[in-house]
C-alpha cells in the first residue's frame, strides 16, 4: 500500500466552525481538492446551506464561501496507507493525524467541530483529544453523516436534513459580503 497524505487545511483565521473528514478519497488526491467525486454529497449540501450552486461555481468560489461562513476544513488524518478510498481501507498502524494544536492556536475562534463520518470521529477522539490541547475540552464535537457514496444507508436528502439541521443555526452567514452571491 502507498502512503497518502491529506491537503493543507482551508480556513481563515476568524473560522468559528471545522468541518473534518478522515482522508480524502483516490478522486480527491487525484485532483488535488476537498470532495472532488461526483457523487460526493459535501458540495451539494453546503452549496444550499451558503446559497450557491456546486455545479456553476468554481471550486475557489466554493472555498471562498466557506471562508465568509467561518467554515474552515481539513482531515484528521495527515497521513496513511490505504488501498482505493474506503475509511474501512485505512491501515491502522501507518495513521498519522494533523497537527491540530498549531491549527488550534492559529484559529483560536473555533468552538464546533463537525466530523463527516465515523472514522474521523473515531480518529480524532482517539487521537487527538488526549493530546491537552487548550480549549479543545470546550469545544462542541459532533458527528455528521458521512457524504461519501460509500454511505449508502441514507439518501441525499436524510444527510442533507442532518447536515442543516446540526449547521445552520452555527452558520455565520454574511450573504450581503458573500463573493459568490454577488457575482
Amino acid at each position: 500500500m502507498t502512503l497518502i497524505y491529506s491537503f493543507p487545511p482551508i480556513a481563515d483565521p476568524q473560522a468559528e466552525i471545522l468541518i473534518l473528514g478522515s482522508m480524502p478519497g483516490q478522486v480527491s488526491l487525484d485532483a488535488n481538492r476537498y470532495y472532488a467525486h461526483p457523487q460526493n454529497a459535501f458540495w451539494p449540501i453546503m452549496g444550499e446551506l451558503l446559497s450557491f450552486d456546486p455545479a456553476v461555481v468554481s471550486y475557489a468560489e466554493k472555498i471562498i464561501a466557506l471562508k465568509s461562513a467561518r467554515i474552515a476544513l481539513w482531515d484528521v488524518l495527515q497521513s496513511c496507507r490505504r488501498q482505493g478510498s474506503l475509511d474501512s481501507s485505512i491501515e491502522s498502524a501507518s495513521q498519522r493525524v494533523n497537527d491540530f494544536r498549531l491549527f488550534f492556536t492559529q484559529h483560536a475562534q473555533i468552538r464546533h467541530v463537525f466530523f463527516n463520518g465515523a472514522k474521523a470521529e473515531v480518529c480524532f477522539r482517539r487521537d487527538v483529544l488526549n493530546k491537552n490541547i487548550p480549549g479543545l475540552r470546550q469545544m462542541h464535537l459532533t458527528r455528521l453523516p458521512s457524504t461519501s457514496p460509500a454511505h449508502a444507508m441514507l439518501s441525499f436528502v436524510q444527510k442533507r436534513d442532518q447536515w442543516q439541521e446540526r449547521l445552520k443555526s452555527k452558520l455565520v452567514l454574511r450573504h450581503c459580503c458573500n463573493p459568490v452571491l454577488s457575482a
